[in-house]
């Protein structure tokens, strides 16, 4: 996530920020062009001033309303929902101030989610274009029903159980689980992992390349989710997969994978525009030492860059929340088989990946301790 500046004063912004604390104007983000956009009243809408000023008109997504979206909408546009909320489908009810709250969290984390999806020129399609859309559900728990709400992706539909908003309760899920890490941004960038193997995968005609990778996806998905929730993951899963939900089927191996690559480069972007440097004075053998003077969402960018500066940035994460008594930020290791099917992501995501290809091999070597 890239730091923005005030278009009027240059005051460093941030990415949910609703108005400039020095000069007091109102901001919206501008996905198109990536800004922060400062903003004055005019004629029933708003006009962009400063640096990004131009003549066209904007308006707040119609979310705004509800103090859960910043996101700007050309003002002669027919949509009144930005790029991010147009793919809503159901939300809480509105008229519960404490369901209004858990949702402006769920939009924090989808629209950071957007941001990426956008930055990496990935396909977005709506419900309303396909019925294989990519669409959100963000249900509450109904105290008549015999089941609770489960969060998952059917065919581009994506359920999130509001309660996962809750930070208690969803510490209460992690904990019961046995998960190391359970957050919104790790939901939705999962979920959103099995949409995009059934766009870029499935409909691309790339079984075979993403199966040489991930493994034959045609063996029976609930049969394999029973056995592991069943039984729990194989020994020595650490080898080979990113977690030990990916062990329970190739989907979830995608899926897991395909969020790790998004939190990985999300993060170097943040790590670059703060101009993050690792250099430990101990480090002689430069283990641990990058410095992310690169963009990790170009397609140019190797994913052996993208690894090394990610084992010495999320090492030197862990150490500080750490040294806060907090939980690793990262608290994962990666395995030179989860490197390949990271190469395999950087590849898919970038269109290069063919349906003869060969399985990508980075030039990179695994993560032992470095972020344990």
């Amino acid at each position: 996530m890239k730091l923005f500046a005030c278009p009027s004063c240059g005051q460093v912004v941030f990415f949910e920020n609703v108005v400039c604390e020095r000069c007091n104007h109102a901001l919206g983000y501008e996905p198109e062009s990536n800004a922060m956009f400062a903003l004055e009243p005019a004629d029933g809408g708003w006009t962009a001033v400063g640096a990004k000023a131009d003549d066209r008109p904007w308006r707040y997504c119609a979310n705004y309303e509800h103090g859960v979206c910043n996101w700007l909408v050309p003002a002669d546009g027919e949509d009144p929902f930005c790029v991010a909320c147009r793919h809503n489908l159901v939300v809480p009810n509105t008229a519960d101030a404490a369901n209004v709250e858990l949702w402006r969290k769920m939009e924090v984390a989808k629209r950071r989610l957007f941001y990426t999806l956008i930055r990496l020129k990935l396909p977005l399609v709506t419900r309303a274009e396909n019925p294989e859309g990519l669409g959100f559900e963000f249900l509450s728990e109904d105290p008549t029903a015999a089941g609770h709400v489960m969060t998952g992706h059917d065919e581009g539909l994506i359920t999130i159980a509001l309660a996962e908003a809750d930070d208690a309760e969803r510490e209460t899920r992690r904990t019961s689980m046995g998960e190391p890490y359970r957050t919104l941004l790790g939901h939705f960038r999962h979920e959103v992992g099995h949409w995009y193997w059934d766009r870029l995968v499935r409909d691309a005609g790339l079984l075979e390349p993403c199966r040489a990778v991930f493994g034959d996806d045609s063996q029976d998905y609930g049969q394999a989710l029973q056995t592991h929730y069943a039984e729990g993951p194989k020994p020595g899963w650490q080898n080979e997969f990113v977690s030990h939900y990916a062990a329970a089927h190739p989907w979830e191996d995608f899926a897991e994978t395909w969020a790790h690559y998004l939190h990985i480069t999300d993060t170097l972007d943040t790590g670059r525009a703060w101009g993050f440097k690792v250099d430990p004075r101990v480090d002689r053998e430069d283990a641990l030492t990058a410095e992310i003077d690169f963009n990790a969402y170009a397609a140019s960018t190797p994913i052996a860059s993208i690894v090394e500066a990610w084992i010495a940035l999320a090492g030197a994460l862990n150490a500080l929340n750490r040294s806060m008594g907090a939980a690793d930020a990262y608290p994962f290791v990666l395995s030179e088989a989860v490197i390949h099917k990271l190469a395999f992501i950087h590849d898919l995501v970038h269109g290069r990946v063919t349906a003869n290809a060969a399985p990508p091999q980075p030039d990179v070597a695994p993560s032992e301790q470095a972020i344990a």
